[in-house]
């Protein structure tokens, strides 16, 4: 489990260094890239779903088809790209999974976990973090990009949240980026006018869905089901370090004093729920 877990956080860190290597470097414009990846993902799904049907023949298992989880899908990645015309990978990286950890953390609380002193505490930390990254100043990230980022970190928590119902990981992931295929395509068009692709584009946009994105979704449903919803939002808390690390070494980016304060407070607030939750019940789901 542990293997599988630290490949989708690596594959998960390496979406924002790909993503954002690309757009500023204006190798692609962000339709072009979300439209690409998706593309990619459907192709590399494809082929896995025909290797899992010629290995399962005798297996009935039928495509779990969702508009619900397409749209999240969809949501996620054209935010996402959007965001990251104007965002470091670090930086939205912590948005991003910043975002999800709180959103899986108080739909938990919604859903029957308590909230404790030590619980709300964690909350309030981690979202101090979060209110200090888009404080005034010289260091502060595009606000209205920031928030493109956030919803793109809410359309990701109800993908991962709906992952839980779904049976087979596989089949449900291929369906789900076969619907999203033309959500995506109708922002492509609506942006047509905006549009520019690169090689060098191109091909970060291909590795972003063929590679980071399917095979990993995959992997992540699989692991989604068997944890519950506390610990799938803490074992993402790697991904903004690792975005920050691919960041600077990749594309160059800068470490600030306040993206450091800000990754610890929001990482120490979640892993202070996480330990307040994990002191009143098991971690593993049964």
């Amino acid at each position: 489990m542990f293997l599988k877990i630290a490949i989708a956080m690596i594959a998960f860190a390496a979406n924002s260094v790909l993503c954002r290597l690309a757009l500023a470097g204006e190798q692609i414009d962000p339709m072009s890239f979300s439209l690409i990846r998706v593309l990619s993902g459907v192709a590399v799904l494809f082929v896995l779903y025909l290797l899992y049907q010629k290995k399962n023949h005798l297996n009935q298992d039928k495509i779990e088809w969702s508009f619900k989880n397409g749209l999240f899908l969809a949501t996620y990645i054209v935010a996402f790209s959007l965001a990251y015309l104007k965002i470091d990978a670090g930086v939205g990286a912590l948005l991003l999974f910043g975002t999800v950890q709180i959103s899986m953390i108080i739909y938990g609380i919604f859903h029957g976990e308590s909230i404790n002193l030590k619980r709300g505490l964690g909350l309030v930390i981690a979202l101090s973090g979060i209110i200090f990254l888009l404080l005034p100043g010289a260091n502060t990230p595009n606000l209205f990009y920031a928030a493109i980022m956030v919803l793109s970190g809410l359309a990701w928590a109800g993908y991962s949240i709906s992952g839980k119902s779904m049976r087979n990981p596989l089949l449900s992931t291929f369906a789900n980026f076969i619907v999203a295929t033309p959500l995506i395509l109708c922002a492509f068009l609506f942006f047509k006018q905006d549009i520019f692709l690169f090689k060098k584009g191109v091909i970060l946009a291909i590795l972003s869905g063929g590679l980071a994105s399917s095979g990993a979704y995959v992997l992540w449903y699989s692991i989604v089901k068997k944890i519950d919803r506390i610990t799938a939002s803490t074992v993402q808390l790697s991904v903004p370090c690792l975005a920050i690390i691919g960041g600077t070494l990749f594309i160059g980016e800068l470490l600030s004093l306040r993206i450091i304060m800000s990754t610890i407070a929001v990482l120490f607030g979640i892993v202070l729920v996480i330990f307040s939750t994990a002191a009143e019940k098991p971690v593993l789901s049964k």
